[in-house]
């Protein structure tokens, strides 16, 4: 632990979270080695110090260390900057220029933003790091380099790869030793921590006291999202320490430099994964028998209606007829996937019309049974699985212990 210590004040990092922590010791182990790293983190978490705490600590200390941010570079230009060109190689090159690999020559390149590499160069530096070979743009000479890669990204590289915007291999070839830094909201009393510090800081810089948050402003600080992690932290810090002439911060000044503060760590429902599968189901049920009970009440209604006009369907106007045989197509095709096929006679005298509509809403009230619904297809998925109660969970798309509870509670494990 002394160790860490001493790293963490040679490199200012501020922090006691396991997760910081273990992504120091990865750094310290795996410096005295010649392995590609791959960095992973937000934006803002830091990820620019790593790079400098392996190179210190590896056999390269005494060579040069280049770091490089790929996303600033135009595409038009990356492989120039990072393999160099000859002179007359593209309009505007007066002179051969040395690339960063051919620089950093027994040292360490830090590749930020890797993901943002256009594919033509990406293919490029997997050459280097398999072989060590490269060549300049505008020359077909090989030339060879002895450099440390290291790189970081704060996207899903990943997803990246999946959807063909950085290249698989390449991919695989960085990530030989993964050091992930965590985002600031993780890190719980580290972020009272950097405040602190970036409070002390500022009042040395502008000659101030230093601001101090009270129980209340700490509780927003710990709760807050920060989206921009430790960077947002420091800027909010710096901007209250130079506007407030109050050196403690209370809750009422920190929102207004948190505007959305209600948008940070509240309570999302989160429907739980046990009898995922069977509550839609049982929604779509709901759904597709209410609509149906809804058709079967306008139908009536229709039907009244036209007794109401005369008994002729003529009498009943364009609208309502094309509504009316709507509401008797969509009524058949639900009601063949609950009930046998029937007879429907729809006449238009009164007796027969009663009839009719007294046997729909009887088959309605039937149907509108979910007990019976849930209890009919477990018994079908054990019959269609022999008694397997695992398989037949699965198909149902619940736990076994949910589809245990159900068993017993249907009595169906006899």
């Amino acid at each position: 632990m002394k160790d860490l210590q001493s790293i963490k004040q040679r490199f200012g990092i501020i922090g006691n979270h396991d997760g910081l922590n273990r992504a120091i010791d990865i750094a310290v182990q795996v410096a005295p080695t010649d392995l590609s790293v791959l960095i992973t983190g937000e934006s803002g978490t830091g990820k620019e110090v790593f790079p400098h705490v392996i190179h210190t600590f590896s056999l390269r200390k005494h060579g040069p260390y280049i770091a490089v941010n790929c996303g600033a570079i135009p595409e038009g230009t990356i492989d120039s900057e990072l393999f160099g060109h000859e002179k007359g190689a593209f309009t505007g090159a007066t002179d051969s220029r040395k690339g960063y690999f051919e620089v950093a020559n027994g040292g360490t390149i830090f590749l930020d933003e890797v993901a943002e590499l256009p594919l033509s160069t990406q293919v490029r530096l997997l050459r280097v790091l398999e072989s060590g070979e490269f060549i300049r743009v505008g020359s077909s000479k090989v030339q060879k380099t002895d450099v440390r890669v290291i790189t970081a990204t704060n996207v899903d590289i990943v997803q990246a790869v999946s959807s063909g915007r950085f290249r698989e291999d390449l991919f695989y070839r960085l990530n030989t030793v993964p050091v992930r830094v965590p985002p600031l909201r993780e890190r719980g009393e580290d972020i009272i921590l950097l405040f602190r510090k970036f409070a002390v800081d500022f009042a040395e810089r502008y000659r101030m006291p230093a601001i101090r948050p009270d129980s209340q402003a700490r509780e927003m600080l710990l709760n807050y999202y920060w989206p921009g992690n430790v960077r947002q932290l420091k800027n909010i810090t710096e901007q209250i320490s130079v506007i407030e002439q109050e050196r403690e911060v209370n809750a009422g000044m920190l929102s207004h430099y948190l505007p959305d503060f209600q948008s940070g760590r509240l309570p999302v429902p989160v429907r739980p994964a046990e009898g995922k599968g069977f509550n839609t189901e049982r929604e779509i049920l709901y759904k597709v028998l209410f609509d149906m009970k809804s058709d079967m009440h306008d139908l009536k209604n229709l039907v009244f209606d036209l007794l109401n006009a005369g008994g002729e369907p003529e009498n009943l106007t364009e609208s309502g007829a094309r509504a009316a045989r709507n509401l008797f197509n969509d009524s058949a095709v639900r009601k063949e996937a609950f009930e046998p096929a029937q007879p429907v006679v729809v006449g238009y005298g009164a007796a027969r019309e009663s009839r009719a509509i007294e046997d729909t809403e009887e088959v309605i009230e039937e149907s509108l049974s979910l007990t019976d619904r849930e209890k009919e297809l477990i018994k079908k998925a054990l019959e269609k699985n022999n008694g397997k109660r695992k398989f037949a969970a699965a198909e149902l798309g619940i736990s076994e212990r949910t589809l245990y509870r159900k068993i017993k509670e249907y009595g169906l494990d006899g």
